[in-house]
C-alpha cells in the first residue's frame, strides 16, 4: 500500500545506467524523533561522488571495509545489548491503529499489509505498524519493526533524491510519515538481480516451473537457484483481488495502467534506484538481491517515489562475503531479511491455503527484530534508538501526529 491516493493512471526499455559511484554519508542522528519540530523535513547529507569529496578534493581510494559474516549477525555485542529490550517489547507491538478516534481532522483510513494510511485533507498520514506480511497475509507482529522500516526508508529517501523526488513531507514520530497526496500507479516495480525466492511470484519459483519469458524478460536455460543474472531485470506486478499478479510492460500500457512515457520514466527510476542500492549495500558487505518500488504522479505532474525503499520488508539482502563460496557448494546464501521466517511458515503450514496459520515462535520473532535492526545499523552506520516504554505505542503516535498536523495547518 502506498502513501498517495490511488487512481487508475503505469520493465522495460533499458535505461542508461547510472555509472557515477556515490558515497552515502550517514546522518548525524539515529532516530527520526527529532523531526517533531515541524513542518520542515530534515534532510540527510547530500551523497557525494567517490571521485570527488563534498569539498571537491580527490579521494584516491575507497576505505576498506571488513566483510560481514554470519558471526556478526549471531554473536554481535550489539545483539546482546538490544535482545532484552526486544523480548520485553513482544507484548507491546503496534499491530492495529485507529487514529480516526484519536486525531482530529482525519477523514478516512485504508489498512494495508503493513501501513495504515489516513486522509488528512491536503496530506496523507502513513503509520508503519509492526505487522509482518508475506504470502499476501499477516504472519506476526515484530517488536520495533515499524520504527526500523520507517527510519530505513527515510534514510534511503533522503539519499536517493539525486535519482528521483519522493512524496515525504515530514516524520513526526518514529513510526509515522506525512506525505504529499498523489495519484498512485497500480503497479509494483519489482527489480531483481538474482534467480531466487520462495513465493509464487518469485523468479526461481516460476523459472523452476519452466517459464522462460517472465514479465517480458527472456530467460535462458540452465540457470540455477540463487545465481546472479547477467543484468538486473524488472518484473512488474499488479493487484488482483488479494494477491500480486505478474504483468508485462506491454500489458501495463495496453490495459491503461500507465502511458508508455510514464512507464518508461518510472522503470528508469526503478532500475537506477536498484543499481544505486546495490552499490551502497556492497560497500557495507551486503548484496541487495531484489526489491520493489511504487510511484505516483503529484499535482504538478512529476513522478514521485512513494511507500518505502530498500527496507528488509520490501527487499532481500544476503551477506556478500560468503555468497560465492556457498553458491558454488549449492548452499543457500546467508540472508539478513525475513526469508528465514517465510521458510518456517512454508515448512510448517500452507500459507496460501491454510485458514489458520501456526503462531510464529517467539525466538524467531525476536531474531527477526534483531535482523531488522542489524540491517539498518549496518547500512546507515548509525545506532537506532529503541526505547522500551510502558506507554502504548498508539498513544504516542496519536499525540505526535496531532501536534504535527496542527503545525502544518497553521502554515
Amino acid at each position: 500500500m502506498a502513501q498517495c491516493v490511488r487512481s487508475t493512471l503505469n520493465p522495460l526499455r533499458t535505461p542508461h545506467s547510472v555509472t557515477k559511484r556515490v558515497t552515502v554519508k550517514s546522518p548525524a542522528f539515529a532516530s527520526v524523533s527529532f523531526l517533531r519540530t515541524l513542518p520542515e523535513f530534515k534532510k540527510y547529507p547530500k551523497p557525494c561522488s567517490l571521485v570527488m569529496s563534498c569539498q571537491g578534493k580527490v579521494q584516491n581510494q575507497q576505505e576498506e571495509r571488513p566483510q560481514l559474516s554470519l558471526d556478526d549477525l549471531v554473536t554481535s555485542n550489539r545483539k546482546g545489548e538490544v535482545l532484552g529490550t526486544i523480548k520485553d517489547s513482544l507484548s507491546n507491538c503496534l499491530s492495529e491503529t485507529n487514529l480516526l478516534a484519536t486525531v482530529p481532522g482525519l477523514k478516512s483510513r485504508i489498512k494495508g499489509k503493513v501501513r495504515d494510511i489516513y486522509d488528512a485533507g491536503d496530506y496523507l498520514i502513513l503509520i508503519t505498524t509492526d505487522r509482518l506480511s508475506a504470502f499476501d497475509r499477516n504472519l506476526a507482529s515484530i517488536p520495533f519493526k515499524g520504527q526500523v522500516l520507517n527510519e530505513t526508508s527515510l534514510w534511503w529517501f533522503n539519499n536517493t533524491q539525486h535519482i528521483t523526488p519522493n512524496a515525504i513531507v515530514s516524520s513526526p514520530d518514529r513510526n509515522v510519515v506525512i506525505a504529499k497526496k498523489c495519484s498512485v500507479f497500480p503497479i509494483e516495480f519489482v527489480v531483481r538481480g538474482y534467480v531466487t525466492g520462495s513465493t509464487d511470484t518469485s523468479l526461481w519459483t516460476v523459472y523452476n516451473k519452466g517459464v522462460r519469458n517472465y514479465c517480458g524478460n527472456e530467460l535462458s536455460d540452465g540457470l540455477v537457484k540463487n545465481q546472479k543474472l547477467p543484468a538486473n531485470i524488472l518484473t512488474p506486478t499488479t493487484k488482483a483481488a488479494d494477491h500480486d499478479v505478474p504483468i508485462s510492460p506491454n500489458e501495463i500500457v495496453e490495459r491503461g495502467f500507465m502511458t508508455q512515457a510514464e512507464f518508461d520514466e518510472a522503470s528508469m527510476k526503478a532500475l537506477s534506484l536498484f543499481e544505486f542500492g546495490q552499490r551502497v549495500a556492497k560497500e557495507h558487505g551486503l548484496i541487495l538481491v531484489d526489491t520493489k518500488y511504487e510511484f505516483g504522479r503529484s499535482s504538478d505532474g512529476s513522478i514521485l517515489l512513494i511507500d518505502e525503499i530498500h527496507t528488509p520488508d520490501s527487499s532481500r539482502y544476503w551477506l556478500a562475503g560468503s555468497y560465492e563460496e556457498r553458491f558454488q557448494k549449492g548452499l543457500e546464501p546467508e540472508n539478513v531479511d525475513k526469508e528465514f521466517l517465510r521458510l518456517w511458515f512454508k515448512e510448517n503450514s500452507n500459507p496460501y491455503e491454510d485458514e489458520v496459520l501456526p503462531a510464529a515462535p517467539a525466538e524467531l520473532v525476536t531474531e527477526l527484530a534483531w535482523r531488522y535492526i542489524f540491517l539498518y545499523e549496518t547500512i546507515t552506520g548509525s545506532r537506532i534508538d529503541i526505547i522500551p516504554t510502558q506507554e502504548p505505542i498508539h498513544d504516542r503516535i496519536s499525540r505526535n501526529t496531532s501536534q504535527a498536523l496542527s503545525s502544518l495547518r497553521q502554515l
